[in-house]
């Protein structure tokens, strides 16, 4: 088949996402101006640069309290920093519980009973648990085309890794099994790896 998206596709649910998949989740942790927590997975997201190293993430859609956006995006306006957090299989439970449509003063790490950590290089809290935290600071915030559509850009600034999750010096993704985002309600998890040599290595 072949479709315009101005026109629409005419299937059951949407395929661009699943088109476009597996996603890493962004799981977002920010802080407001009013000292408000908050913590939300984002499927757009990645990362976009080695040196200085940066990440990526889009929220789409608006919460009516926010000015045309969502909690993250409107604290990160008031305090330009954010911590991108990775998710385990062990934590899947609690990311998908943090994407509900709580209200502005709801607190997802109580509402799902993570614990907090501090970053060190940003005020900000982060999960615990997680294996990887990457702490941000905004540089910049892009209105894309879409209502309520934003692309938010930050530089890495402190990386945390458990000490479990390192393994002969590497980041060793089968210790914890990252979860993806497919399309639909659908997600996957990383069980197995394949290495393949660059080509002149």
């Amino acid at each position: 088949m072949f479709y315009r998206p101005e026109d629409g596709h005419g299937l059951p649910h949407n395929p661009f996402n699943a088109i476009v998949a597996p996603r890493p989740i962004g799981w977002i942790s920010t802080r407001g101006a009013d000292g408000s927590e908050n913590l939300a997975p984002y499927s757009f997201f990645n990362a976009v640069a080695y040196t200085p190293p940066q990440v990526i993430f889009s929220s789409t859609g608006a919460k009516p309290d926010r000015d045309g956006t969502k909690d993250s995006v409107s604290n990160i306006r008031e305090t330009g920093v954010f911590c991108c957090n990775v998710v385990s299989d062990a934590l899947k439970g609690a990311m998908n519980e943090s994407s509900g449509p709580w209200d502005r003063g709801t607190d997802e790490f109580r509402h799902t009973d993570l614990e907090k950590a501090p970053c060190e290089t940003i005020d900000c809290s982060r999960v615990a648990a997680a294996p990887a935290n990457l702490e941000c600071r905004m540089t910049q915030i892009v209105q894309l085309e879409g209502q309520s559509n934003f692309l938010v850009i930050g530089t890495v600034t402190g990386i945390h890794i458990r000490e479990d999750a390192l393994v002969d010096g590497r980041f060793d993704v089968l210790s914890f099994n990252p979860v993806s985002r497919l399309g639909y309600r659908d997600f996957a998890k990383v069980t197995d790896l394949f290495s393949m040599p660059r080509p002149g290595e």
